[in-house]
């Protein structure tokens, strides 16, 4: 279950969720150049320097140091329950994480425990949002500012403004994707505000312009394309997981389950900002 791929130091980071697995690639080859271990499932990541991440667990965030292999507890959400658990995030340019939950298996009528949270850098956890069925795609644009955030099960990706105290407002939808036949799964952002989506459902990458028209689609040799982020020497390639089997979708085609890069854009993105946590 290919997830949250990270560009950082010249190196593409993923997760291997339900494995609870952390690993960097070669770009070259694709050999794994580095394997960490943490309990599964896992949701997201962020670097906090070089030598820690800020890992998102089933209900909670914690620190893994990867010199050492050491996991500590940073906070706890206030929801619990069998099919919750953590789910994508990202690190802000304060040095905060923002991340979400997912949960599954719900009553028709059942409202989604939950939401969207952020940690920031005095370890203080703060709710944002609630009422997300699955939270998936946190980003930034880098033009507007605005905090994008999708919600697959409902098939919409929202947009925020992030106050000064970190807090969000005036919630807006972005764009819908039920006429994609999918939810968002993961998001970024390219350098002129385009927001590039794995459409999960449909095995299909979609970009689209800041007022939610959609630019490009492109279709992937995969089932369930999962998380994307820009990377390479000139941030210019990107970067695709896939899925085999997340419990829920499977797939065995000969690339399911595979890491893709997709070049010739013609678009560029930034690396992300890193975590500041006090560890």
């Amino acid at each position: 279950m290919g997830e949250c791929p990270v560009w950082h130091g010249r190196q593409l980071w993923l997760l291997d969720c339900r494995a609870g697995l952390i690993l960097a690639l070669d770009l070259d080859t694709g050999a794994v150049m580095a394997r960490h271990e943490a309990p599964p499932p896992l949701g997201s990541f962020a670097f906090n320097g070089d030598a820690f991440i800020v890992l998102a667990l089933k209900e909670e965030i914690a620190a893994l140091d990867l010199r050492t292999g050491q996991l500590r507890s940073l906070a706890r959400i206030e929801a619990t329950g069998p099919h919750l658990r953590l789910n994508d995030g990202i690190s802000l340019a304060d040095g905060s994480f923002v991340f979400g939950t997912m949960h599954v298996f719900r009553a028709p009528d059942e409202p989604p425990l939950g939401g969207l949270y952020r940690l920031d850098t005095a370890l203080k956890l703060h709710k944002l949002a609630e009422g997300l069925g699955i939270t998936n795609g946190p980003c930034v644009n880098p033009v507007s500012g605005r905090l994008h955030v999708a919600d697959s099960a409902a098939r919409v990706i929202y947009s925020y403004v992030i106050a000064a105290d970190g807090t969000l407002a005036d919630k807006q939808v972005f764009v819908r994707t039920d006429v994609h036949d999918s939810g968002a799964d993961g998001c970024c952002f390219d350098s002129e505000g385009g927001l590039w989506t794995a459409l999960v459902r449909a095995g299909a990458l979609a970009r689209f312009d800041m007022q939610g028209r959609l630019t490009h689609k492109i279709d992937l040799p995969v089932a369930y394309p999962s998380a994307l982020c820009f990377g390479g020497p000139g941030m210019s390639d990107l970067f695709v997981t896939s899925i085999s089997d997340s419990g829920r979708l499977s797939a065995s085609g000969p690339l399911d389950g595979a890491v893709l890069k997709v070049t010739g854009l013609g678009y560029r993105g930034a690396a992300r900002p890193l975590c500041r946590m006090p560890l």
